[in-house]
């Protein structure tokens, strides 16, 4: 701050020591984009490998490259809804326009009439006022009518557009766990494309309106005090504009850092909510206001400095835009009145030089505000520029992600420590998935994680229908690993995998996901009632499921399927993996991953289930450690951790040693 005392000092004119501290501010924030760059954690400049350049929240050629993208997804077509709300804002527009220069003449003549004395005159003209307000009342309203609907529409269409890339297949799911480029999504896709919206018909409307004012006012002004007038206000305009831009350029780039650290405060406040239970038994409240707190001064620091630097922008816009026009206008409307060789002067009377004058001076006013305005959408265009770099960057990713493509670093803490001659060249997507009905086989597939952590070199192993496996072994030897590749919600690295379609495959964690909805809902999931119907499943077969995992006491007590609840609280643990081997009957999966999806519920209801499960033909890859299960099992993979795993059968004297 003492180089900022410095500046301030430095200049005794008001103007010059705030276009100075902006100057300031601004080398000051290429300081610090240039540190965050370095240590690779801001979101202000983005890294696109392809071309090895940055994407920069500014406004110049990419940035109308990728609002146009963008408006091509908000109207879809040239006869839609969207446009024709575009028209009629525009046509309101041009009628207000029009209904300022009819009030500028109309006032001009009253107050004309009142100097001259004239009171048939000021009767009329003020009648004619009275008579044309109801339109100007009703076009100002159209006008907001338009606006509001079509940032409604254009929010509606890109939300749209944006949930169906992200809900296609595990785009989610891959977007937090695969890439690391998009933090907190539900940010970008809530607050970030409704500011998006809201700033794209904002513009939409602040430049229109300023650029017809513009058109018109100097048409008048021409015939009214000559070309030279305009020219001079429109000089002005490009010079002032020029230089506003050039000190308008952080604001972009604080608009993308503001937006991120808005979706990390919401994030931690989600975890808070997500997490309560765990974090109150541990009494983490002290550690997680902490975390907050830390998280909530990075953002509230940067919205200190944002403020200070919009307002210091701001006075410098005010100088500029709105009181050095109003100079540039005062000097251009007095030419041709205080000049005596104006032809203006040898034939017009003293009161027709004054109407004239009234009439020129307020539209030359008008003139200069429209003109401001124009210079200040530049500032609304920057921090535009802010939101469409991270709405274009959320749909690259999106688009990537769909396509099988992924960023991520593929440098593990295992690889750097082994020798450079064992290395494992490892490639996303390099494997071949093969989907074949009653199998599961390995065909050395090597198990390595989304970062690069090799796991197990080369798998191989193949299980049919009728076979149970139970997969065991220590923490973090790559039992979830291998069903994220089964899944298909992790990359094959190589070889080949022989699997059923996803939808034969069916997963069943430890804790289990209650959905929003009915009682139905919960054992269909993610079916629908429409979808139980097609399958021509009853409600007393849904019964029956429960029943098989004694939950028929909650239909009793609920009274219908049509329950709703909020599940996740209604039901206990034991409930709850209870309810998603209800589930499991209902789907009749040819496999199922049973992952201590049993952990919480009895040893015989758990029998049953394993029984249950053999019976209707539902094969199993069961985690467990209970030493109950390995008798329902024919083969058992164990994984060592440390890079070996085993495939073998289970024997009696496997059975007595696991009991």
């Amino acid at each position: 701050m003492a180089t900022y005392s410095k500046y301030l000092t430095a200049k005794n004119s008001s103007i010059a020591g705030s276009i100075l501290l902006v100057l300031y501010l601004l080398k000051r924030r290429r300081r610090t984009v240039k540190r965050d760059g370095r240590k690779g954690g801001s979101d202000i400049v983005l890294n696109n490998e392809k071309d090895g350049r940055k994407d920069r929240a500014a406004v110049d050629k990419d940035f109308f490259r990728r609002i146009f993208q963008i408006l091509g997804i908000m109207v879809p077509q040239v006869f839609c809804k969207e446009t024709g709300y575009l028209v009629l804002i525009a046509a309101m527009l041009v009628t207000r326009t029009y209904c300022d220069v009819w009030m500028i003449q109309n006032g001009t003549m009253i107050e004309s009439a009142i100097i001259g004395r004239s009171p048939k005159d000021f009767k009329a003209y003020l009648f004619s006022f009275i008579k044309f307000m109801p339109l100007i009342a009703l076009v100002n309203n159209f006008l907001k009518f338009g606006l509001y609907e079509l940032k409604l529409r254009f929010r509606e269409r890109l939300t749209k557009h944006l949930y169906d890339q992200y809900l296609q297949g595990f785009t989610y799911y891959k977007m937090g766990n695969l890439d690391n480029r998009i933090a907190n999504a539900d940010q970008l896709l809530t607050q970030d494309v409704e500011k998006f919206c809201n700033s794209v018909v904002d513009l939409y409307s602040n430049l229109s309106k300023p650029l017809l004012d513009i058109g018109l006012y100097i048409f008048k002004l021409t015939s009214a005090i000559g070309a030279q007038g305009p020219a001079v206000m429109m000089t002005y305009l490009l010079v002032s504009g020029l230089f506003l831009t050039r000190l308008r350029r952080p604001i972009g780039k604080m608009t993308v850092t503001e937006q991120r650290y808005e979706g990390e405060y919401r994030f931690v406040n989600s975890r808070l909510i997500t997490n309560s239970e765990e974090i109150a038994f541990y009494n983490g409240n002290t550690r997680e206001k902490q975390t907050i707190y830390a998280t909530f001064k990075k953002l509230v620091d940067h919205l200190h400095n944002f403020i200070f630097f919009r307002v210091s922008m701001g006075f410098v816009d005010s100088i500029i835009a709105k009181y050095l026009a109003t100079v540039v206008g005062y000097l251009v409307v007095s030419r041709p009145f205080l000049s005596p060789s104006h032809p203006r002067h040898l034939h017009s009377t003293h009161s027709e030089l004054l109407e004239d004058y009234y009439q020129s001076g307020r539209m030359l006013l008008r003139l200069s505000q429209a003109l401001g305005r124009i210079v200040l959408a530049g500032r609304d265009m920057t921090r535009l520029s802010g939101f469409t770099c991270r709405i274009t960057e959320l749909m690259k990713v999106l688009k990537e992600l769909n396509a099988g493509k992924y960023e991520r670093t593929m440098v593990s803490q295992q690889e750097k420590e082994s020798d450079t001659s064992e290395k494992l060249v490892l490639v996303p997507g390099s494997g071949q998935i093969i989907n074949r009905d009653n199998l599961i086989k390995f065909d050395h597939a090597p198990l390595a994680t989304p970062n690069g952590d090799v796991l197990i070199r080369d798998l191989t192993f193949e299980v049919r229908s009728g076979t149970n496996v139970l997969v065991c072994g220590p923490n973090g030897c790559g039992k979830s690993s291998l069903f994220r590749v089964l899944g298909e919600l992790w990359p094959l690295f190589g070889g080949q995998l022989t699997k059923p379609e996803r939808g034969k495959l069916f997963y069943v964690p430890q804790r289990p996901y209650m959905t929003l909805g009915s009682l139905r809902d919960q054992v269909i999931y993610p079916d629908t009632y429409e979808d139980q119907q097609r399958k021509g499943i009853s409600d007393h077969v849904l019964k029956e499921y429960l029943d098989n995992v004694q939950l028929g006491h909650i239909l009793e007590r609920e009274g219908t399927w049509d329950s709703v609840q909020d599940w996740m609280d209604v039901l206990s643990g034991g409930e709850k993996q209870r309810m998603a081997m209800a589930r499991l009957f209902y789907h009749k999966p040819q496999f199922a991953i049973l992952d201590e999806c049993t952990s919480a519920v009895s040893v015989d209801v758990e029998d049953f289930i394993y029984s249950h499960c053999r019976t209707v033909g539902i094969s199993l890859f069961t985690v467990s450690h209970r030493k109950s299960l390995w008798k329902h099992h024919e083969y058992y993979l164990h994984m060592d951790g440390r890079g070996s795993y085993e495939f073998k059968p289970i024997t009696e004297e496997t059975v007595e040693f696991g009991s």
